[in-house]
């Protein structure tokens, strides 16, 4: 499989879960081990453009495919993607722990809508569903998914209006 854009080549348990290959095999922590019965989300990785709860899929069911974890969000620079960025602008975290499967997660959901609609505040409440927060009372995390979301649309190369691009590039804080 290639994860995070590097081909990995191992044997893996029949038995070996997602999870367990990306921390102890390969030494990506940030993929988080809550609750191990897929109920938290703190192990969300996305699998083929897809977000999935490593601790629910087998390694040898993830063979052949594109794994990306928060590790691979991250520019090679250290700077943090956009919707990192929005979710630090609008303090959606605060103990960490929920926060990788979070961006992970969130991330299918900002890129499902660079070029259209934003989802709105129901829809990222309910996409959250699966990720479980105890610090943040999830408003902040809403508001940096908005965010996130108008850059996303500023971003979009075709469909944008410049006025509309205008419009999301200021309300997501950014300089025109």
């Amino acid at each position: 499989m290639n994860v995070n854009g590097r081909p990995e080549q191992f044997s893996a348990r029949p038995n070996e879960l997602l999870v367990e290959r990306l921390r102890d095999g390969l030494g990506l922590t940030g993929t988080k081990v809550g609750c191990d019965t897929g109920q938290c989300g703190t192990c969300v990785v996305r699998l083929d453009g897809r977000s999935v709860k490593s601790c629910l899929v087998l390694t040898v069911s993830a063979a052949g495919g594109e794994v990306a974890t928060i590790e691979g969000e991250t520019t090679r620079g250290g700077e943090l993607s956009g919707l990192q960025e929005a979710l630090r602008q609008e303090h959606g975290t605060q103990c960490g722990f929920c926060t990788p499967g979070m961006v992970m997660a969130l991330g299918e959901l900002v890129d499902s809508t660079a070029g259209g609609e934003a989802p709105t505040e129901p829809e990222i409440r309910e996409w959250l569903t699966g990720n479980l927060c105890r610090c943040t009372g999830y408003h902040s995390v809403v508001r940096g998914v908005q965010r996130a979301c108008a850059a996303a649309r500023a971003e979009a190369p075709s469909g944008v209006s410049e006025p509309a691009a205008v419009a999301a590039s200021t309300a997501a804080g950014q300089e025109v």
